[in-house]
């Protein structure tokens, strides 16, 4: 895309949002990110970057059609309902009025996030099937698009409750059982290429993770990281009987459908070395990893 190309970024105080927006920046692009609180901690840190900040909300249809004046590409992200900000309904409103919006402007080029379990079928789990409801809108546009589905994100190991500063580590898995993930930083960038070079990846659909780990493979990374034993386990039976929504999670990682389905090493070669957890939590996985050790408060948004 011409050099002179703006782009706009949603979701940019967000973790996919802000990555891409600071990949985009460093890639020499003009880029405007879509914020609702101009005066936020992240906002103003996005602006001290160079970032341009235009003040909208996603409920008004009106602020994002002023948003996408001028602009040649959209990074499209919405929170999710585990997130407890909006409903499974509102968000598909959000990506189907950004998508909108995008076509009435003129935009040339829209990439949606997805999810990894998004577009293979229902899931039962309304913010996956959202998703797909979302993709197959976009898909139905007469507009140059390209859908990425992230998988998990290493910084999501990070959320409170998962007993890391007791010394172990609970998640979805069995020990022996593996799942794709990708650190944030890898997905900003590998979304920013996408955005900047639109006729190459017009019409694609890219599953994207950047390690395949197993439980024990945590457990060996955790343990190097903090210096002392970090210990793995799947989340109980008895936890799991208690609470629909993780059991419903683990119940589509057991069937496959969770566990991820990018072609890594293609995307190593498509857009350069992809971080294994190992150098995520050499990099901009310490600090975090560290806060979660002591206080279980790593700063992690869920989109």
């Amino acid at each position: 895309m011409d050099e002179s190309a703006e782009f706009l970024v949603f979701g940019a105080t967000g973790q996919q949002g802000g990555a891409v927006a600071r990949a985009l920046k460093a890639k020499g692009r003009k880029v405007r990110a879509f914020v609702r609180d101009p005066e936020s901690r992240k906002a103003k840190a996005l602006a001290a970057e160079g970032i341009a900040l235009i003040v909208g909300d996603l409920f008004d249809a009106d602020s994002i059609n002023r948003a996408m004046a001028g602009i040649a590409g959209v990074f499209s992200v919405q929170t999710s309902s585990p997130a407890g900000e909006i409903t499974d309904e509102q968000e598909v409103w959000q990506g189907k009025a950004i998508a909108d919006s995008a076509l009435r402007q003129g935009v040339r080029h829209l990439v949606y996030s997805s999810g990894g379990a998004a577009g293979k079928g229902p899931t039962g789990m309304g913010h996956f099937d959202s998703k797909s409801e979302i993709e197959t809108y976009v898909r139905s546009l007469p507009i140059m698009s390209t859908i990425t589905r992230p998988a998990s994100f290493m910084e999501m190991m990070l959320l409170p409750g998962l007993g890391l500063p007791q010394g172990e580590f609970t998640f979805f898995m069995r020990p022996e059982r593996s799942m794709q993930m990708i650190a944030v930083d890898d997905l900003g960038r590998i979304n920013a290429d996408i955005l900047v070079a639109a006729d190459r990846f017009d019409g694609k659909t890219i599953e994207l993770a950047g390690a395949s780990v197993t439980g024990r493979d945590l457990e060996r990374a955790f343990t190097a990281a903090a210096g002392r034993v970090i210990t793995y386990t799947r989340f109980s039976d008895d936890l799991l009987a208690q609470n629909p929504f993780l059991n419903r999670l683990t119940e589509l990682l057991e069937t496959g459908l969770l566990v991820g389905a990018a072609d890594i090493p293609a995307l190593a070669r498509e857009f350069g070395p992809l971080m294994s957890i190992e150098e995520w939590l050499g990099g901009h996985g310490k600090p975090l990893f560290e806060a979660a050790l002591t206080d279980g408060t790593a700063d992690v948004a869920l989109r």
